[in-house]
C-alpha cells in the first residue's frame, strides 16, 4: 500500500512538471511582447534552462517511477518471510494431525491354546520293553494337555497408509510379538513306584527320583506383516498373511533340544473406545513344517486383547 501511494504522489508531481512545462513557453512569448527590445536577448537563455531543468526532473521522475515497478513485481524480504512463515505454519499442522491420529500400537493379549497334539518331552521317556504303557509303547503318556491357556505382549508400527500405493485406507504395519502357554504340570520324573521296583528286580540301576514338579510350557516370539483395514475409522479388522515364529519348549525333548522354528497365520479386528485406548479380539494359528525331536508345537490360540495408541 505504501508503493501504491508513493506511485501515485509520483506520477502527480510529473504531471504538475509536465504541465509547468507546457505552460512556460506561453508565457514566456507574453513575456517576450511586453518586454523592451534590449531584454529579450536576456530572457532566452533563461527559459532554455528551465526547461533543461524541467526535462531532467522528468527524466529522473520516470526513472524513479521504473524502479518503484520493479521493485514491486520482485519479491520483497518481508513476502519471503511471510511465505517461509506460511509453510512452516502447515508442517506444523501436519505433524499435528499426524500426532493426533496415532498409528503405532502396544497391545496385551490373552486367551485359550489348543496343541495339535499332546506334549511329550523329557519327563516321557521312551519305551521299555516288558513294561506297561498308555500310549504308543510310552511308560507315562504325555506330560502336557492338548488345551492351554496363554497370555503375551506385542507391538504394531506403521509402515504404510496406502498398501504402497494399492489400496487407500489399507495400512500395512509390522507386528513384534511373544507370548507364553502353559500346558500342564508333571510331578513325577516319568517312571512309577511300581516301574522303577520292576526294573531294579532286572538289576537296572535308576538314578533317584525326581521329586520335583515340572511345568510343561513354551514360548513363542513371532515377527509378522499385518494389513489393516479402514485407515480413520473406530473398527478395524486386520490380517497376518504369514510370519516368522520360534518356540521354544520346556522341559526340553528326549534329546535336549528347545527351539523350534515355525509360521504363523491370523486374523482379528480392534476397536476404538477412547482416545488412544482399544480393545480387539484374534485368533491365529501357529505351524512348523518339523517338530522337536517328537514334540510338536503346531496349535491355535484365540483371545482377546487390549491396545494402547502411540
Amino acid at each position: 500500500m505504501k508503493k501504491t501511494n508513493m506511485q501515485w504522489g509520483v506520477i502527480a508531481t510529473a504531471t504538475v512538471a509536465i504541465v509547468g512545462a507546457l505552460a512556460s513557453p506561453q508565457a514566456l512569448a507574453k513575456t517576450k511582447a511586453k518586454a523592451p527590445a534590449n531584454e529579450g536577448y536576456a530572457a532566452a537563455p533563461s527559459a532554455n534552462s528551465r526547461v533543461d531543468a524541467l526535462e531532467a526532473q522528468l527524466q529522473a521522475m520516470q526513472a524513479e517511477l521504473s524502479s518503484l515497478r520493479a521493485a514491486q513485481n520482485r519479491p520483497s524480504t518481508e513476502s519471503a518471510k511471510v511465505q517461509e512463515l506460511d509453510e512452516w505454519s502447515k508442517s506444523i499442522t501436519a505433524k499435528q494431525a499426524k500426532l493426533e491420529n496415532k498409528d503405532n500400537m502396544v497391545f496385551f493379549r490373552g486367551g485359550y491354546g489348543r496343541a495339535n497334539q499332546s506334549r511329550g518331552g523329557t519327563l516321557d521317556p521312551t519305551y521299555v520293553a516288558g513294561l506297561g504303557s498308555n500310549r504308543d509303547g510310552l511308560t507315562t503318556g504325555d506330560i502336557g494337555d492338548q488345551d492351554s491357556w496363554y497370555f503375551g505382549a506385542g507391538f504394531d508400527f506403521s509402515l504404510n497408509d496406502n498398501l504402497f500405493g494399492l489400496m487407500n485406507g489399507t495400512e500395512v504395519l509390522a507386528e513384534l510379538m511373544f507370548d507364553y502357554k502353559e500346558l500342564g504340570q508333571k510331578a513325577s520324573n516319568g517312571l512309577s513306584a511300581q516301574e522303577t521296583a520292576v526294573l531294579r528286580s532286572l538289576d537296572i540301576n535308576l538314578p533317584a527320583a525326581n521329586s520335583q514338579s515340572a511345568t510343561v510350557s513354551q514360548f513363542s516370539l513371532a515377527a509378522s506383516p499385518k494389513i489393516k483395514f479402514f485407515k480413520g475409522s473406530a473398527f478395524r479388522p486386520w490380517l497376518i498373511p504369514v510370519g516368522f515364529e520360534i518356540s521354544v519348549i520346556s522341559p526340553p525333548s528326549d534329546a535336549i533340544t528347545v527351539l523350534n522354528p515355525g509360521m504363523v497365520f491370523g486374523a482379528g479386528a480392534d476397536y476404538k473406545i477412547w482416545k488412544d485406548l482399544y480393545v480387539g479380539a484374534d485368533a491365529r494359528y501357529h505351524y512348523s513344517a518339523d517338530n522337536v525331536d517328537g514334540v510338536s508345537t503346531d496349535g491355535v490360540t484365540a483371545g482377546g486383547y487390549l491396545g494402547i495408541g502411540f
